[in-house]
């Protein structure tokens, strides 16, 4: 009973190692170039790269404060992204963080460890010609530029109704004299016809005019 209860307990565990060693040989390898970019009071932005030829589905990222009071882990599946933007910063504070992969037998064995402390809120974000890979940075230049090309787009609309509308009025103040002149000359024959002299009846008066009677007196 006692070499039956040995037989099986060293089955159990050679079957337990042999799960094991192909759960750890399925895994992926850990991600590499793990970097920090966009730094910021609140925010960071955290990307990494993995190896060619491996099946990764997600990720899982490690956030710790470097005092050790705070922890976050931050896990996503089902996305082939090589970023994640941290939020919710404290300002001027210290942070750590370790990236995973996520295969289809498991997570992979954590990063190296990225340290890195946030800015104060008055600080400006600095000019680093490293953060033009960071996605989060291209996203941001390509919505500066979509507004400008916008603006540039309802100035020339504006000035084109501008110009659309001092056409119109200038057409319409054209048209406003003609019709004055034009109803100008049709008054003027009716004013010749309708004369004062015809309405007061001194035309008929200088051809009836009556003739009155001389009284010549002669003195003897």
């Amino acid at each position: 009973m006692a070499r039956l209860l040995l037989v099986f307990n060293s089955v159990a565990l050679l079957l337990f190692g042999t799960d094991m060693f192909l759960v750890g040989a399925n895994r992926p390898p850990a991600p590499v170039n793990v970097s920090v970019m966009n730094v910021k009071a609140d925010s960071v932005t955290v990307s990494w790269e993995v190896p060619e030829g491996e099946v990764i589905i997600g990720f899982s990222i490690l956030q710790q404060r470097q005092d050790g009071r705070m922890q976050r882990f931050i896990r996503e599946i089902n996305t082939t992204s090589r970023a994640c933007v941290l939020w919710d910063l404290e300002e001027e504070t210290g942070y750590v963080v370790q990236v995973q992969s996520i295969g289809l037998y498991g997570e992979s064995q954590a990063s190296e460890r990225v340290h890195f402390k946030t800015l104060n809120k008055s600080d400006r974000f600095p000019s680093n010609s490293s953060n033009q890979d960071d996605p989060t940075v291209q996203g941001l230049d390509k919505s500066r530029n979509l507004q400008t090309g916008e603006m540039i787009i309802i100035v020339v609309v504006l000035l084109m109704w501008a110009a659309v509308i001092a056409l119109f009025c200038r057409q319409y103040d054209i048209i406003k004299d003609n019709d004055n002149s034009n109803s100008k000359e049709k008054v003027k024959p009716l004013s010749e016809r309708s004369t004062p002299e015809h309405h007061s009846g001194g035309l008929l008066r200088s051809k009836f005019h009556q003739s009155v009677p001389s009284i010549n007196i002669i003195e003897v």
